[in-house]
C-alpha cells in the first residue's frame, strides 16, 4: 500500500530547466551544467528501495477452502522475517501507522490433543444420534453432510446438504479455521478458542456408561488447559468452545447415575469459560447460537437468489405445523397444535414426522411445506428449542412460538430484540388452559402487517446460516461471524472490568432464575 503523502524524493524528477541544443555552440556551458546533474538524480533514483513502499498486509487475506488442512501450524521464523534497517527507516516516511483491521478481533486456535477432536472423528461409528443411524457420512463437506439430491429443484443446486443438527462443533471448528483474524500470537489475541468436541465426545457414553466415562474426556481437558500459559492471563475467561447439543447436557447437577449427561459446565475450571450451544441454560456463561439449517451457501449472491425465490411464492396455507406429538410430555402442546390443525380443513398443512411417516430430516420435504405457508407454529421440542424454527425462517414463513425459551430468551446475536418485528407470539403458560384458537388469532394479523412480518424474516435468512468456508460475506455476516462478534464483545466487557480493577468473575458464571419465564415477555403478545 502506498502512502497518501509522498515525500520530495518520491515525486516524479523533472529536468525542463535544461535544454539540449545541437545547433547552437553558445550553449555548451548549460549542457555541462545539466548533464552531471541529470547523472547525479538518476543514480539516487536508482539507489532508493521502492519496494519497501508497497506494503502488503496479509492479515485479512481469506484462505483456501479446497481442505480441511488446519491453518494454524506455526511457520519457523526465517532470518528474511526479521525486521531490517530499511524496513523501520520506510516506516518514518508514513504519517500515520496503516490501520490493524483485526484489531480487536485476533482469535488464537488452540491446538488441543487429537483425543479431543480429530480422533472423535475417525471413530465416528461410535457416535450415535440416540437411533441406529450411522453418523459418519454427515463428516463430509466440512460437517455439512452429502449434497442434497433435488430432482425437483425445490432448493438450489450445490447451496443445500443433508446437515445434521448436531454437527454444529464440527461446523464451526472448520470455519473458526479460515477465520480472517486468526493469529498464532496468543498474546495479541482478544479470545481464545478451544476446540474441543464436547457433544460428539459425550454422545459416545449417553446410554449404559457411568459418570466417570461420561466425565473423564472433560476432566482431562481441564486438566491439559490449565498448564497453557494462555489460560493464566484471565483465568480462563477469555476461553470460549462450542457444544452441538444443548448446554443442558453438559450441566449434570448431581452424581446420581441415573441423571443425564456429563458434569463439564460445572467442573469449576470450566465455569471460568464461556460456552456457546444449539440452546443455552440458564448460566449466563452459556450462549445460544442457531442449529445448523441445511443451507450452506458459497455467496452473497446464492443467498440473494434464495431470498427472491421465498419473496416470490405464492403460499396456500394459513399456517403449518412439521412435527410428531409429544404424549410422554404432560406440559406440551404440540398435541393441542395438532388437533388445530386437523381441524383448520386446508388452511393448515400438518407435516406428521411421528414414527418415520416422513422424512423430517430432508429439507426438500420440509421447504415444500413451510414455503407454501404464511405462519410456521414453533412449540417446543425435547427441550425449549428446536430446528424447525430456522427452518422456516429460511423458508420465509412467519414463526409463531408458544414459550420465550424457544427463541427470545436464547438466540440474542442473531435475532432481532424487537420480537413482534418478524414473530408471532401466543404464550402458553399451562396446556390444561389451553384456550388459543390458533387460525383465529392468525386470521387477526393484517395483509399488510404479514408482508412486513414476511420481509423481515426474510432478510434474517444471511444470520442463521452458517456458510461455507469460501463466503466472503461483504457486509452480511453468517450465523458463525456474529456468534464470534458476540463472544468477543462479552470478552471485551469482562477485560474492561478487569482494567477498571474490579473483579472480572463477578457475576460471569452466575444462574438467571429468570431468563425463561414468561413475564419479561408479555410485551410481546399478539393484541
Amino acid at each position: 500500500m502506498k502512502p497518501k503523502n509522498y515525500s520530495p524524493m518520491e515525486k516524479p524528477i523533472s529536468v525542463g530547466t535544461g535544454k539540449f541544443r545541437s545547433s547552437n555552440n553558445n550553449n555548451h556551458s548549460n549542457v555541462w551544467f545539466v548533464v552531471p546533474l541529470f547523472i547525479l538524480l538518476s543514480f539516487i533514483l536508482l539507489c532508493f528501495d521502492y519496494s519497501a513502499l508497497y506494503i502488503t498486509d496479509t492479515t485479512d487475506e481469506p484462505a483456501s477452502s479446497s481442505s480441511f488442512s488446519d491453518t494454524t501450524q506455526k511457520k519457523p521464523v526465517s532470518p528474511r522475517d526479521e525486521p531490517t534497517t530499511k524496513d523501520v527507516n520506510v516506516s518514518r516516511l508514513l504519517d500515520e501507522p496503516l490501520p490493524d483491521s483485526c484489531s480487536g478481533r485476533y482469535i488464537y486456535l488452540h491446538d488441543l490433543p487429537g483425543r479431543f477432536n480429530n480422533d472423535l472423528l475417525h471413530s465416528c461409528s461410535l457416535i450415535t444420534r440416540g437411533t441406529e443411524n450411522n453418523i459418519c457420512p454427515y463428516l463430509e463437506n466440512f460437517g455439512f453432510g452429502p449434497e442434497i439430491q433435488d430432482p425437483d429443484n425445490v432448493l438450489l443446486k450445490q447451496s443445500w446438504f443433508s446437515t445434521n443438527q448436531f454437527m454444529l462443533e464440527v461446523i464451526f471448528h472448520n470455519k473458526m479455521k479460515k477465520y480472517t483474524c486468526l493469529t498464532h500470537n496468543s498474546s495479541l489475541a482478544s479470545a481464545v478458542f478451544i476446540p474441543f468436541y464436547a457433544g460428539i465426545d459425550m454422545s459416545r457414553y449417553l446410554w449404559g456408561f457411568n459418570i466417570s466415562v461420561r466425565d473423564s474426556s472433560s476432566h482431562e481437558l481441564m486438566d491439559w488447559l490449565v498448564k497453557q500459559k494462555e489460560w493464566s492471563r484471565m483465568s480462563g475467561r477469555d476461553h470460549f468452545f462450542v457444544a452441538g447439543r444443548i448446554a443442558w447436557d453438559f450441566r449434570r447437577q448431581t452424581d446420581n447415575e441415573s441423571d443425564w449427561g456429563s458434569k463439564l459446565r460445572f467442573l469449576p475450571e470450566s465455569q471460568n469459560m464461556s460456552m456457546m450451544s444449539i440452546e443455552s441454560s440458564s448460566w449466563n456463561n452459556d450462549y445460544a447460537i442457531p442449529y445448523p439449517t441445511c443451507f450452506h451457501p458459497s455467496s452473497v449472491d446464492e443467498i440473494s437468489e434464495w431470498q427472491d425465490r421465498m419473496r416470490s411464492r405464492k403460499r396456500e396455507y394459513l399456517f403449518a405445523f412439521a412435527g410428531a406429538p409429544r404424549p410422554e410430555y404432560k406440559d406440551s402442546v404440540r398435541g393441542k397444535i395438532i388437533d388445530e390443525c386437523l381441524e383448520s380443513d386446508d388452511q393448515c398443512y400438518l407435516l406428521d414426522c411421528n414414527y418415520g411417516k416422513v422424512n423430517c430430516d430432508n429439507p426438500v420435504n420440509v421447504m415444500k411445506v413451510f414455503r407454501n405457508s404464511v405462519f410456521c407454529l414453533q412449540p417446543p421440542g425435547d427441550s425449549y428449542t428446536r430446528r424447525s424454527m430456522f427452518d422456516s425462517i429460511l423458508a420465509g414463513c412467519i414463526p409463531v412460538f408458544f414459550h420465550p425459551g424457544t427463541a427470545y430468551a436464547q438466540y440474542k446475536w442473531h435475532l432481532p430484540k424487537n420480537h413482534k418485528s418478524y414473530s408471532v407470539y401466543l404464550p402458553v403458560k399451562d396446556v390444561k388452559e389451553w384456550d388459543i384458537k390458533i387460525k383465529e388469532r392468525l386470521l387477526e394479523i393484517s395483509e399488510e402487517r404479514v408482508v412486513r412480518l414476511r420481509e423481515e424474516v426474510i432478510k434474517l435468512i444471511p444470520s442463521v446460516v452458517y456458510a461455507n468456508p469460501s463466503y466472503g460475506s461483504e457486509g452480511n455476516e453468517d450465523a458463525f461471524e456474529l456468534a464470534v462478534k458476540g463472544m468477543l464483545e462479552k470478552i471485551e466487557e469482562v477485560r474492561e472490568m478487569m482494567r477498571q480493577g474490579k473483579d472480572g468473575g463477578e457475576g460471569f458464571d452466575d444462574r438467571d432464575d429468570y431468563k425463561y419465564t414468561f413475564s419479561p415477555y408479555e410485551a410481546q403478545v399478539l393484541t
